[in-house]
């Protein structure tokens, strides 16, 4: 059973991959062809898209890797206690489940303070 999740991340993974690189080149090819025919106000190349969050990247990084950081101290602690269990099933994905739930909290620490800061 193992095999086959792994395939389908794979495979996922892929797709996500072509997927993007599609994306992104063909945005890059409307764009040139927009601003080929003399239309660059309309091809939003000039204006910033994410906003305040250029202004604190470091911030932001900051955050994200402190959080990591943070659910990777407790999944180390709960596993030196005995309670978290990477090889048995049920247990198996708790560590990830924990990982991605600190790491979205540095996201969104990020987000009410860059929030916060532009007004």
């Amino acid at each position: 059973m193992s095999d086959t999740i792994g395939a389908a991340i794979i495979v996922a993974i892929v797709f996500f991959g072509l997927y993007s690189l599609l994306k992104t080149l063909t945005d890059y090819l409307l764009r040139r062809k927009i601003v080929r025919n003399g239309h660059v106000e309309k091809a939003g190349i000039l204006e910033d898209v994410e906003g305040e969050t250029r202004r604190y990247p470091t911030l932001k990084w900051g955050l994200v890797t402190l959080f990591a950081g943070a659910g990777m101290i407790l999944i180390q602690i709960l596993s030196r206690a005995g309670r978290l269990n990477w090889d048995q099933g049920a247990d198996a994905f708790l560590p990830v489940g924990i990982e991605l739930v600190f790491i979205s909290a540095g996201f969104l620490l990020f987000f009410f303070i860059a929030t916060t800061k532009k007004n």
